[in-house]
């Protein structure tokens, strides 16, 4: 709880990500091989046991032919669409799809959730942002110099300033999550720049509206019907208002004085709950955290078992990334799904749980009976 400097998955001015991480340094072992441009039309079952992949590659239909398992990691999207295609889910969406059904599981694509999240946008007085940095001509410069060791503005995503609060008394940890950002941002990057300008991205940590994903038909290359259902609450659209409200009072305080200028958004046009609820529908976007559509547990809405990870009702197939999760983490998902994968790793070697760390400081508020 509180703010400071974000942990960032970069070393070297580049992203870090899993393939770099883990597999780009394994590529010369003689037991991995990858391909390229494929896509995955199906698992194929054989008498309640996954035998393998089917896949595409061009104009060819290919199969790949599993000895001991199949572990699906096409994330919160591909990988309940995957189980669809391949006769897993509910058992009346498959049909409808003339899908033979292999094992009728209903939670297979619903219970999906994500973070909403909103821009404020505070105009600044002094020339300390990224505004001049993102003008043509000086974008031209930081890309060369990146391009020639790796250095300079273009080495940091500049999201390196994070906060988590509570939105209320009560709470047992923060349900509100802060990035702060040196610049404006206009429709993810695609929009002219008007301003000097700093802004927060801010969004609800554990919202209660559930989405889902299905089919929209039988053919793979079809991208799946997504209904985030965001905002679905009154609690969910509470605490996003919320969210505005405390941005504002924290770009109210004192250090920014020397700084701040008028709001770019919402506005201050913008004061009522109604008016902020209507920026929040017209301007709430995606934090890219889509989660918890294959979520492990052992109710009849779980799709995978939460010990082995193996989909209910079939042999040798397991789910690994954030469709698992039963509900989504409060903050950013790339650390936590390396987490499960590293601990579905050592499962799947039949390695034991690492010892448990007691002495790991964790700091809790004095009370919960403020806010702060």
């Amino acid at each position: 709880e509180g703010v400071g400097p974000m942990d960032l998955t970069t070393w070297g001015g580049m992203r870090s990500s899993a393939a770099v991480g883990h597999l780009h340094e394994q590529s010369v072992r003689s037991n991995l091989s990858a391909e390229a441009g494929c896509l995955v039309t199906r698992v194929v079952i054989n008498g309640g046991r996954a035998v393998g992949v089917e896949y595409r590659q061009g104009n060819q239909l290919k199969f790949a032919r599993a000895e001991k398992s199949v572990i699906l990691s096409g994330g919160a999207i591909n990988s309940p669409q995957l189980l669809l295609l391949s006769g897993v889910g509910p058992a009346d969406h498959l049909t409808s799809h003339n899908i033979n059904v292999e094992v009728d599981l209903p939670g297979v694509g619903r219970n999906l959730q994500d973070h909403l999240e909103v821009y404020v946008q505070q105009e600044c007085t002094k020339p300390v942002t990224l505004y001049k940095w993102q003008q043509p001509h000086n974008m031209v410069q930081i890309g060369l110099q990146w391009f020639y060791d790796k250095s300079g503005l273009c080495a940091s995503s500049h999201l390196e300033v994070g906060g988590f609060i509570r939105s209320r008394p009560g709470v047992a940890h923060p349900d509100i999550q802060f990035h702060f950002l040196p610049s404006q941002v206009v429709d993810h990057g695609r929009g002219k720049l008007t301003h000097e300008a700093f802004q927060v991205h801010v969004g609800q940590m554990r919202q209660e509206s559930r989405g889902y994903l299905e089919l929209a038909s039988a053919d793979p290359a079809q991208h799946p019907i997504i209904e985030a259902n965001y905002l679905a609450t009154e609690m969910d659209r509470w605490e996003m208002r919320e969210c505005v409200k405390l941005t504002r009072e924290i770009f109210q305080q004192r250090a920014f004085d020397e700084f701040r200028g008028p709001e770019l958004r919402p506005g201050a046009d913008c004061k009522t709950d109604e008016e902020i609820d209507a920026f929040i529908r017209e301007k709430g976007d995606s934090a890219y955290h889509p989660s918890c559509t294959c979520k492990m547990g052992n109710d009849e809405m779980s799709v995978v078992d939460p010990i082995s990870l193996l989909v209910h009702g079939v042999e040798n197939l397991r789910v690994v990334d954030a469709s698992i999760m039963p509900s989504v983490v409060s903050g950013n998902l790339n650390g936590p799904v390396l987490m499960m994968a590293e601990r579905a790793a050592d499962l799947i070697r039949g390695r034991g749980m690492l010892p448990p760390a007691y002495h790991v400081p964790v700091w809790e508020p004095a009370s919960l009976e403020t806010q702060r």
